[in-house]
């Protein structure tokens, strides 16, 4: 062989090389697709059956403007998509209103006692007019997010899925708003 020429490697060692590498390679184009939701299985659509839900101290929701309030709220809140009512499973609470979406269904409670995190301090944020505590579920990614309307004569509490987004809130406070008329905050 002259000094100038090169011989090519061998099939064999050609092989050896290459197939390592392109085994890394599928391995990487697996886990990425995985990462990215391909071939994971189709959406399922929300529960729309009877919701049960929790007995809680509630001692306003009979009364006069939680049933305003219930015969005001839509059949249906707006999200990304349409957000059907859900019945809910009886013994049906008063003062409930619910709403079928994912990952956990939108429910509203009607007349229910000042929360005691409502303090002096206490940030409240605005919607359309409604002055509403937010309190999450204490976890780093909250799972549920509960608001707290605290500037009408009774407090109603919306608790949301952070996924919905705020259209949910912004629908429910047009409703509270046009409905419940505005009272001060107590927070004693």
């Amino acid at each position: 062989m002259t000094r100038g020429t090169r011989e090519r490697p061998a099939l064999p060692v050609l092989l050896a090389i290459s197939l390592p590498v392109l085994l890394a390679l599928a391995v990487a184009a697996i886990g990425i697709a995985g990462r990215l939701g391909a071939g994971a299985p189709p959406e399922q659509p929300p529960d729309t059956g009877p919701l049960a839900v929790v007995p809680v101290d509630a001692p306003d929701a009979t009364g006069p403007d939680c049933a305003a309030l219930l015969a005001a709220l839509p059949a249906e809140l707006d999200a990304d998509a349409p957000l059907p009512g859900r019945p809910l499973a009886e013994p049906a609470q008063p003062g409930v209103r619910a709403w079928a979406a994912l990952p956990r269904p939108v429910v509203l409670r009607c007349g229910l006692p000042r929360p005691v995190e409502l303090t002096p301090t206490s940030a409240l944020l605005e919607v359309n007019g409604v002055k509403w505590l937010q309190l999450d579920d204490g976890v780093p990614d909250p799972v549920v997010i509960s608001y707290v309307a605290v500037d009408r004569p009774v407090y109603t509490i919306v608790t949301i899925a952070p996924a919905l987004g705020s259209g949910p809130l912004q629908q429910v406070s047009d409703v509270v708003r046009a409905t419940l008329p505005p009272t001060a905050v107590r927070v004693r």
